[in-house]
């Protein structure tokens, strides 16, 4: 799925530049979301349960948050994945926590 590229509710937004997998339960928490294609630089992090569905044959991932909502997500930077950053995520996507289930 490298390379998909993400379609938000409203339009594409960018694409899949990477996935980070967690280190004890071998899940993928998250899709590294590129949105170069319409603003420059920024990567945010995306969580594979808030995906819609995935075409493989359109090569495009279907997320359920808007292009805006994307755009102004946090942005992601690997050397500030924690906890914290964390909780910031999950609390401004307005998504339950996967560490509290």
């Amino acid at each position: 799925m490298t390379g998909y590229h993400i379609e938000a509710t409203d339009g594409d937004i960018g694409h899949v530049e990477d996935f980070i997998v967690d280190g004890e339960t071998w899940e993928i928490r998250y899709m590294v979301v590129d949105t170069q294609n319409w603003w420059p630089g920024k990567k945010v992090l995306v969580a594979p349960q808030w995906n819609d569905r995935v075409s493989w044959d359109d090569s495009k991932v279907y997320v359920d948050l808007s292009r805006e909502t994307i755009k102004n997500g946090p942005e992601y930077h690997p050397e500030a994945l924690d906890r914290k950053y964390e909780e910031t995520l999950y609390d401004y996507y307005k998504r339950p926590r996967y560490w509290k289930s």
